[in-house]
């Protein structure tokens, strides 16, 4: 009987002998395109990551308003005529350099606020506009109770540009006046995310700009935050905003006061004016503090000026 015998090999041939080179070989390869596949994997990483925060850095992409003005208005407590002048105070100023303006009710945003001072609803106000326009780079917050006095000033010439803002924002002066021992920076204009005055008491918050991104939405949910509206302030949303500056460097650090005339000058009938605060003529704002106080559905204080800024628009 035969059996089958396997066949012969080489003397010289070991198992294995030409397999194990060709998995090294093979090892090698995939070792340096794996160093290349991470090294283009992070490239593309990098350059996706950049061009991400520069879109979100707030530009204003073509057909966008750099600027949106928002304005709070109390439909309960302001008389139509009254509110159809505030109307048409900010909508000359938007037309005239671009801007867009987004008017808001208090009635809104009743839910948000539940049982604390109807003056709140600013904040939630300021947030539903960023949220109606992503893309714009500032927001303007003015109260009601307020007009633009000088139409062919444009914010940006007026206080957002670099230069500008550097030369007038308020360095080393006490956050809340008279004496805070919590005094302001001294930043770069790039620093800077929250633009707003004071007058001779706190903080004024009905005039402010505010640059689009994460601090602010940060920044506004703070302010916002239960905690603070419900400590019994005896000026709501300005006293939280004093206590927020005070407390939070982080809030501080990205703010810029400016002297009270360029942005919230008051009339010359209300009180608590900074020093050099009451307003004169040619200032960009114009606002009438005891309008806020007043039951009256008309706050006659600003029919007069009104009435110049009328003859401003209509002349220019």
């Amino acid at each position: 009987m035969q059996f089958a015998l396997p066949p012969r090999r080489s003397p010289n041939s070991l198992p294995g002998a030409h397999s194990s080179r060709l998995p090294l070989y093979r090892r090698k390869q995939l070792k340096t395109v794996a160093i290349f596949a991470v090294a283009i994997l992070t490239l593309l990483y990098l350059v996706s990551h950049l061009f991400f925060s520069s879109s979100t850095s707030i530009g204003a992409p073509a057909g966008t308003a750099g600027v949106v003005i928002v304005t709070l208005l109390d439909r309960q407590s302001l008389s139509q005529s009254y509110i159809d002048k505030i109307i048409a105070n900010r909508e000359d100023y938007a037309k005239r350099h671009g801007y867009t303006n987004f008017f808001a009710s208090v009635s809104d945003y009743e839910e948000a606020i539940s049982d604390d001072p109807r003056s709140w609803a600013l904040i939630p106000a300021v947030r539903h506009a960023m949220a109606a326009h992503p893309k714009s780079k500032y927001f303007f917050h003015l109260s009601p109770h307020a007009l633009i006095m000088n139409p062919t000033t444009s914010l940006k010439s007026h206080l957002l540009d670099r230069t500008r803002l550097e030369s007038v924002m308020l360095k080393d002066v006490p956050i809340v006046p008279p004496d805070s021992i919590i005094k302001t920076f001294a930043l770069e204009e790039k620093d800077v995310d929250f633009i707003l005055t004071q007058d001779s008491e706190d903080l004024s918050p009905s005039s402010f700009i505010l640059k689009n991104g994460d601090f602010a939405r940060f920044f506004l949910d703070l302010w916002f935050d239960p905690l603070f509206r419900n400590y019994n302030f005896a000026k709501a949303e300005i006293h939280g905003l004093d206590h927020i500056m005070q407390w939070h460097p982080t809030v501080l650090a990205r703010t810029a006061l400016v002297p009270q005339r360029m942005l919230n000058a008051y009339s010359k009938d209300s009180s608590g004016a900074s020093l050099d605060g009451s307003y004169k003529d040619g200032d960009f704002v114009i606002r009438f503090p005891a309008c806020d106080e007043g039951k009256a559905q008309d706050c006659d204080e600003l029919d007069p000026y009104y009435t110049m800024w009328w003859k401003k628009a209509k002349g220019s």
